[in-house]
């Protein structure tokens, strides 16, 4: 994984994880949610109270955010996970998980994936909860990940 490190993000450092979330997920998500579904995730990024809510960590290649996952506070549900297309396939994805579990006591995690991701998920061990949906304009699979002792 190079030289990327992977922490918690202040709270300044939220508005360019907000920023790379809607980069990537322009990019790789749009395809799979109208018109309303890209302005019901823009709503979501945009809320400041709901993203200060969220416990977020990023993974940077120097100074340059490159990654970044938000939990809910209590860790039990991944509600933004993006990473940059230079840098899928280099661990990025699986370090950043892996600092969630470090700080959240939740036997289990859930996950509402895209299209894109549920590969990527079940490599980290998550399984598919329902069949894909569609809410507010977006797909997605529910997913989750049961920590083993």
């Amino acid at each position: 994984m190079d030289s990327i490190i992977v922490r918690k993000l202040a709270e300044h450092e939220k508005v360019t994880a907000m920023q790379l979330s809607w980069d990537v997920f322009v990019e790789f998500d749009n395809t799979d949610c109208s018109e309303e579904g890209l302005r019901n995730f823009r709503n979501f990024i945009d809320d400041k109270e709901m993203v200060d809510s969220l416990d977020a960590y990023g993974a940077f290649d120097g100074n340059k955010l490159v990654g970044i996952i938000a939990t809910r506070s209590t860790g039990s549900h991944i509600s933004l996970f993006f990473i940059n297309k230079e840098f899928h396939y280099r661990g990025v994805g699986r370090s950043l998980f892996n600092l969630v579990l470090e700080n959240s006591n939740a036997k289990e995690i859930t996950v509402n994936s895209s299209r894109y991701a549920v590969g990527f998920y079940h490599k980290l061990g998550f399984t598919d909860v329902e069949k894909e949906q569609l809410t507010d304009g977006i797909r997605y699979t529910p997913m989750k990940y049961i920590r083993q002792k």
